[in-house]
């Protein structure tokens, strides 16, 4: 069956990945699957290559080798047109919320609905003042993005993440720098809109424990491949070593705290003078 048909196969599907910047090697034949309808959390050490995925999955950039499929489409094989209309049916919350600082909050949220689509005015201020309301925030709509809290920005930016409701909605770090009462209510908003709109949502982050009550499944990424998935629960009850570290924060393990390199005497040039 065509999968642009099949309701049951992955949205997006990572096969044999090789990809690099220079000479740093990110990603040594990964494969990875995402189910239509679920919210998989990738997880991993900072440097993994998390973000560097969700950019492969979006065509900003393209794999050496191997292969990026969103609904049965190779990503870096399409034309311009073709991934610009895939572009469409995405949604992304960056990292630092990315809202437009010279752009209201209404504005901001309003920006893809007109940029995408030719909708009365009116529609869109009905669409946006619903997405503000889902994230508890309608009575900003008049505000700018340097009058928000931190936590109201990224509520700010999931709303605008999910403003067309499309297919499959990423999540680069969603949780970092909040404390823990927004970072509660970002999380949960997560899964309601997950939910309620029936999309995929990839979740990127290094908040395992977060990540374990939230969603469906796990990929955990190390040293370029998947070291380990399945369900929190799965994850959990894992005997794999570097499993268990991470999963469990443990301080001693096979992962190394330090990058690859020369030792500090090397660096300082200590090495030489001792001899």
């Amino acid at each position: 069956m065509n999968p642009l048909h099949d309701a049951t196969a992955p949205l997006v599907e990572i096969r044999d990945l090789h990809f690099s910047y220079g000479p740093n090697r990110i990603f040594r034949g990964l494969n990875l699957s995402v189910p239509r309808g679920k919210m998989v959390a990738i997880l991993g050490a900072s440097g993994c290559g998390k973000s560097t995925l969700l950019r492969l999955i979006g065509g900003q950039v393209k794999p050496e080798s191997g292969s990026v499929t969103v609904e049965g489409k190779v990503v870096h094989e399409l034309d311009t047109d073709a991934l610009y209309a895939m572009r469409r049916r995405m949604g992304m919350m960056f990292q630092v919320s990315g809202l437009f600082s010279d752009l209201s909050v209404y504005e901001n949220i309003a920006f893809q609905m007109r940029e995408h689509y030719d909708l009365p005015e009116e529609l869109i201020r009905t669409l946006v003042l619903m997405k503000l309301h889902s994230v508890g925030l309608r009575g900003t709509h008049a505000l700018m993005p340097g009058d928000l809290s931190g936590g109201m920005s990224r509520r700010v930016a999931l709303a605008r993440a999910i403003a067309v409701d499309p297919m499959i909605a990423m999540y680069d770090e969603p949780f970092a720098g909040l404390d823990p009462i927004s970072l509660n209510v970002i999380a949960e908003l997560i899964r309601r809109s997950t939910d309620a709109l029936g999309s995929t949502s990839i979740v990127v982050t290094y908040d395992v424990s977060e990540s374990l009550k939230l969603v469906d499944y796990i990929y955990v990424i190390a040293d370029g491949v998947v070291a380990g998935k399945g369900t929190p629960a799965e994850l959990l009850a894992s005997e794999d070593p570097f499993l268990r570290q991470f999963l469990h924060a443990l301080p001693d393990g096979p992962v190394r705290f330090h990058f690859p390199g020369k030792t500090l005497a090397e660096d300082v040039g200590l090495a030489r003078s001792a001899s």
